[in-house]
């Protein structure tokens, strides 16, 4: 399962503005104070959540950026070193200056399917991921509740999509495409059959039974005519899974195609978790 650079460039702008502010807010109250801050980025693409994540932690942060596809680590060290306002080599690493923050940068290829609890490292204070986990099996997040919650690490994960989804103008086919939408979604991305929308619940249940206080809040995508582009490029997207899936007709999903969309809501939810005191 991997993404290309331009797809995650191309949403960007709308996952960083359809994050929950509430819980942005109360991920930067808990951390406030910490020198340093460590943090796991899994499955980072180009770098985006740390983007937007690293404004909201202190002035020392190290980061390690783990995804399988070596083009995308390629493409998240270009892209963050254009993104700071210095950047400098150390060690293998990326020192990346913003603002008033330091932040050292390792990049590590894994395959998170099989290497999920050597990539949780000893030590982190944070672990992380944007738009991911309902991509992986309700196994593997049990699996990840239990290696975040082993090492006392908060977790925040931001875009998991939750079922909601909307288009304008409606189309008669609306419902019945997204019914099988989610049918191609519950199929193996390579973590085993996908949580797709459950993915929040299962997140937010595993950590509260584990003893972690858990936040949850909206982080819907909310497209207008200013992301024709991307509002194109995602309903290209679901047409072609829905397709694979052979449960609407070639007819109604031709139609379907064939209407020109100028908005979409696409509903997320943003999960915070803090370990016991």
């Amino acid at each position: 399962m991997t993404f290309s650079a331009d797809w995650l460039a191309l949403r960007e702008l709308a996952d960083h503005r359809s994050r929950n502010v509430k819980l942005s807010h109360a991920l930067a109250k808990y951390f406030e104070g910490w020198r340093p801050v460590t943090v796991i980025d899994l499955g980072c693409g180009t770098g985006s959540n740390l983007r937007a994540t690293a404004p909201l932690l202190g002035p020392e942060q190290f980061w390690t950026l783990v995804d399988y596809d070596p083009l995308l680590l390629d493409a998240a060290r270009e892209r963050l070193q254009a993104w700071a306002d210095g950047a400098a080599e150390k060690d293998g690493a990326l020192v990346l200056f913003k603002g008033a923050k330091r932040i050292t940068v390792s990049f590590r290829r894994a395959d998170l399917s099989k290497e999920l609890d050597a990539v949780l490292e000893p030590g982190a204070n944070l672990v992380t991921a944007s738009a991911l986990f309902d991509l992986v099996s309700e196994d593997f997040l049990a699996k990840l509740v239990a290696g975040v919650s082993q090492r006392k690490a908060a977790f925040y994960t931001v875009l998991t999509y939750d079922g909601d989804q909307r288009w304008t103008p409606e189309h008669a086919c609306d419902a019945a495409m997204l019914q099988a939408f989610h049918a191609h979604q519950a199929t193996d991305k390579g973590f085993g059959l996908s949580a797709g929308p459950n993915a929040p619940d299962v997140l937010s249940e595993g950590f509260a039974a584990a003893g972690y206080t858990v936040m949850e809040g909206d982080s819907a995508w909310r497209l207008e005519e200013q992301d024709a582009a991307l509002i194109a490029e995602l309903a290209k997207g679901f047409a072609d899974a829905v397709a694979e899936t052979g449960k609407v007709s070639p007819e109604e999903l031709a139609q379907w195609r064939a209407q020109k969309h100028t908005g979409c809501i696409v509903g997320h939810a943003d999960t915070l978790a803090t370990p016991p005191a």
